[in-house]
Parts: C-alpha cells; structure tokens; sequence
C-alpha cells in the first residue's frame, strides 16, 4: 500500500504485502551488484523530511487502519540516525494502530551506525530488519560487487540481533555458478550459524538480460546451476548449519524449484529429507529458466 508519485517500480519484502510502503529514499545507494535489477532504472536521491513527512500525513488521513510500515527503497538505514529517529516518531504519532515498522538494511548501513545508533532506532520502533547476506563467499561477493565481505555481514547480522531487532535475512542460492557452488554453499552455511537471525529465506538465482552477469554467462565465466544443482546446494547449506538459537527457515519464494519449511535446528532433518526425496537424478543438466527464456 503506498501513496506515491516517484515512480519507478516499488519492491518489499513479502511479509511486508500489507504494509504501507513509505519510501525514505528512491533507489539504492550501493546499485552496483551485478545480479539484481532492482533499481538499475532509478535515480538515487534521499527524500526530505519535509517530503517524507507529507507522504506519512496523506497515507494517515486515507488509511487509518495501517498497522504496519515499510520504509524503503533499498537501504533505509543509509539516513542519518537522527532522521530515522524523526520518521519513525512520525509515524508512530501520526497513525493511530501502527504496530510495527520494518526497512531494507545492507552491511555497509548497519555497521555504519553504532550499537547506541541501533538501540535507539528500536527503542522508537524500528522492529525487524532485512538483509541481504546472499552469499558467504568472499570470492562471489567480489565478483557479483556486492560491497561487502563475509566478516563484515556478520558483523553487521550480529549488531542488528544485540539492539533487539527480529532480523530477517536472504541467501541466493546458484550465486556462485557451477565454479564455486560448493564454496558458495559451505562459507553461506557458515555465515547464517554465525549470525544466527531470526528468519532465513533462500532464494534462488535468475538472471535477467539486463544485468552486468548475463554477460558473463554469455562470455562462458559464469555458469548457471542446473534444476539438480540448486536443489543439492539447498541440501548442503541446510546440512551445514549449526544453529544455536531458534530460526524460521523457508524456501518458499516463487523462483524457487521446491517449497520447504521449518525451524532450524530443530526440524533440519526433516528437511533435508524432504529435500533429498526431490533432487534429480545425477544426469539431469537442465538449467533454471524463467518464463522469458532468462537464467
């Protein structure tokens, strides 16, 4: 739900279907990862709080009954402490059954803001956080420009839980291709036990022809996994986990091949089950397309 007249398209998390979509910025600061399309068409800027604010009072006079907000574009957390202190203020005095408010978050935005920062945005509100963690090899992180490394995701999924934040995190499964799918399965398995969020929700990877790694596909240094190999790296970043703490596990997304669910540690054998029941036979290569033709 958004009152909005920036154009471009619009995206959220899909817990976040019935929240109010209050875009703090337009775009993504970072917009160089070569395998998101996401905001390539769109301009960059930071909105006012004047902006911002006119946005919140029109949403509040037309849809009283919201109870939660989503802050978007890609990194919320990009603004200044003291102005995300000033929305969230805002919006929690402006409409009237406000429950919750969530907002993308990258690694680069968390570990730019201090634990007290972090404390303070939850104590006015802030109460769940996404992250991107895509992958936990450092070699993919470099070659899809991601920005960040594995220590520094971490670090940052670590900062976000110690304020009190629910943290909901993504990997991308086939990130790493057939090169590195083994590395990329292992060193992701090692980041999310290590950060230990509150949910994790795979994905898996297409490639549209309008992002820098279509090219590389095209130029034979990027090799897409097949329909059996996003199902056996699914298999070997479950078997490697090593939660401590409770996490709600899903691969439920429309571009994965196989929905399962659970929480890990405790129902990680029942998936790995379900899981191994479906994987292909050893002499399947048919590789994951869309409904364009597109990797």
């Amino acid at each position: 739900m958004m009152i909005d007249d920036a154009g471009g398209l619009v995206f959220r998390p899909p817990s976040e279907a019935r929240s109010f979509i209050l875009r703090v910025t337009i775009g993504c600061s970072h917009n160089m990862c070569t395998f998101c399309a996401m905001y390539k068409d769109s301009v960059y800027r930071v909105r006012s709080l004047e902006e911002i604010d006119g946005i919140i009072e029109r949403g509040a006079a037309a849809m009283p009954f919201i109870r939660r907000i989503f802050l978007a574009d890609g990194d919320a957390l990009v603004l200044p402490t003291d102005s995300l202190l000033h929305i969230l203020k805002k919006c929690y005095d402006t409409f009237p059954n406000i429950t919750r408010i969530g907002a993308y978050a990258t690694p680069a935005d968390l570990n730019r803001k201090s634990p007290e920062d972090l404390k303070r945005l939850h104590e006015a509100g802030l109460g769940i956080l996404y992250l991107g963690i895509e992958s936990g090899d450092d070699t993919v992180l470099k070659h899809v420009k991601k920005g960040t490394t594995a220590a520094l995701t971490i670090q940052a999924g670590k900062k976000a839980l110690d304020a009190g934040m629910k943290l909901s995190t993504m990997i991308l499964l086939g990130l790493g291709g057939q090169e590195r799918t083994v590395e990329h399965a292992l060193h992701t398995a090692e980041v999310v036990s290590a950060i230990n969020p509150t949910m994790l929700s795979a994905l898996s990877l297409i490639i549209p022809k309008n992002v820098p790694l279509y090219q590389d596909v095209q130029q034979g240094t990027f090799t897409p996994l097949t329909a059996r190999g996003f199902l056996k790296e699914l298999d070997m970043i479950l078997r490697h986990t090593t939660m401590i703490k409770p996490c709600i596990f899903r691969s439920n997304h429309v571009s994965n091949l196989l929905p399962i669910g659970g929480t890990l540690p405790m129902d990680k054998e029942a998936m790995l089950s379900s899981l191994e029941a479906y994987i292909p036979r050893e002499d399947d290569t048919t590789p994951l397309l869309n409904d364009n033709g597109n990797f």
